[in-house]
């Protein structure tokens, strides 16, 4: 294996098979066609006895992989709000897959030492929070929001006499959790993980896009952390985040705010009024892979009580070094850590501010532009489209379901279902920096021609809209 570290020639046939395949990500099918995930079969092989050639097994990995791979990188591709990659950002990775650091410590790393502080400052500027917040760069905003749920427990019952490092969960002070009826499924996994159990969450109804009502807010008290969201996963939209904060500050409650995708909001003038109120909060989780277009995975816990994160983290070792510089594993649950940060950086560091508005600002234009042609196209849009979610529907359920498999199937555009308020829709996550006005009219194109194959009961459907 010595050998192949010398040779050229296989970094090469690595980046040659990368280039072939970022040159064809304009026009590949947005997902893998029946015959590329058939030749996935190729795959399913005993465990070789001996070492093989590795021009071989990269050779294979692009013959086969590339084609099933789900083309999330092109223009249109809206599933899962799933971003693109910003170019320097993806080389940035390449470079650091090279140096393979170790962002656990100074010691292992001082370079990524070093970007974390400046990033962590980045982002603090970027969102307006205050000086004493920090950052901890974790794999996505699920780790995310249970790093900052575990800072909020380790608080809360620090204050109420309880060491639960120390001491455990079992017999400890309860603690309420309050969060809308329309949390995401990350912020119930990060309940669970931590221990506290869905039975301990009072869920707070919400409008008809989602929000949590701040009039059915119950009162809460020092025992509460209180979980709001910076854009609903099906209609982006933002909770009452400044009126929910002031109350949650009253009573000396703890706020998270899960903010995967809706955090960068603040990153655009023209959206920032969205995330009003998130300076007051205790803690945050966003990921950067979704709206601003870094690699997977790059999320970021950010919490004003360094203390609580650090101590809900808590490590200790003989061997582990204590010094004056950042250890990023002090705040996150791993210790040994990918260089995750090295793209963060170079994605900020090469749009600026107003790259960073241009590119957040510009999915919310192409969602509204989405909303506007599908309306003219005899879709029912179900949502006010604030930010980058498209929620749409036709005239009746199964025209809308099949119309879905359709587009799905279709090659031209991928997009997600789901079910609101009871009935089938159409999700359209608009997250990829390449999407453009006329990857937009060639996607609503397509609906319509999915909408004139799919059975329905009423034909005039089938017709309407331009």
């Amino acid at each position: 294996m010595t050998r192949d570290f010398a040779d050229a020639r296989l970094f090469a046939d690595a980046q040659r098979y990368a280039l072939e395949y970022l040159a064809a990500s304009g026009e590949r099918s947005v997902f893998p066609t029946p015959e590329a995930i058939a030749a996935l079969s190729a795959f399913d092989e005993t465990l070789p006895d001996g070492t093989g050639d590795a021009h071989d097994v990269l050779a294979m990995l692009h013959r086969i992989g590339s084609p099933a791979t789900v083309n999330q990188i092109g223009g249109r591709y809206f599933g899962f709000v799933n971003g693109s990659v910003v170019p320097v950002a993806l080389a940035a990775k390449q470079m650091a897959s090279a140096w393979d650091q170790n962002a656990a410590t100074y010691a292992s790393s001082p370079l990524c030492s070093r970007l974390e502080g400046v990033v962590e400052g980045w982002l603090r500027e970027l969102f307006g929070l205050p000086a004493e917040t920090v950052a901890g760069f974790v794999s996505g905003s699920s780790i995310a929001t249970f790093s900052g749920l575990a800072a909020a427990r380790y608080r809360l019952l620090e204050r109420l006499g309880w060491d639960v490092n120390e001491r455990g969960l079992r017999e400890s002070p309860p603690l309420r959790i309050v969060t809308g009826d329309q949390a995401h499924a990350s912020v119930a996994k990060a309940i669970n993980l931590l221990g506290f159990g869905q039975a301990c969450v009072e869920r707070v109804p919400t409008d008809d896009q989602g929000r949590l009502r701040i009039d059915r807010l119950p009162s809460l008290d020092d025992r509460t952390i209180l979980i709001l969201q910076a854009g609903n996963v099906c209609t982006g939209s933002f909770d009452p985040i400044a009126a929910a904060v002031a109350r949650a500050r009253e009573a000396s409650a703890w706020t998270h705010v899960d903010g995967a995708f809706g955090l960068w909001a603040a990153a655009s003038p023209r959206l920032a009024d969205l995330t009003k109120g998130i300076e007051h909060a205790h803690s945050l989780s966003a990921d950067a892979h979704k709206t601003l277009n870094t690699p997977y995975d790059n999320g970021v816990v950010l919490c004003r009580d360094r203390e609580a994160l650090a101590e809900a983290m808590k490590f200790a070792g003989a061997y582990l070094p204590t010094n004056e510089h950042r250890n990023g594993m002090a705040y996150t649950p791993e210790m040994s850590r990918r260089s995750r940060v090295v793209e963060q950086w170079a994605t900020m560091r090469y749009l600026g501010r107003q790259g960073m508005d241009d590119l957040v600002g510009g999915l919310h234009e192409r969602a509204v532009q989405f909303g506007e042609e599908l309306t003219a196209a005899g879709f029912r849009v179900l949502n006010d489209v604030v930010f980058n979610q498209v929620l749409v529907a036709c005239d009746d359920d199964s025209t809308t379901t099949a119309t879905l498999a359709a587009v799905q199937s279709s090659g031209v555009c991928w997009c997600g279902g789901t079910t609101w308020e009871g009935r089938p829709a159409i999700r359209i996550s608009v997250s990829s920096w390449v999407t453009t006005a006329e990857d937009v009219t060639r996607c609503v194109a397509a609906f319509k021609a999915a909408r004139a194959l799919s059975p329905s009961p009423n034909p005039s459907l089938k017709e309407g809209g331009g």
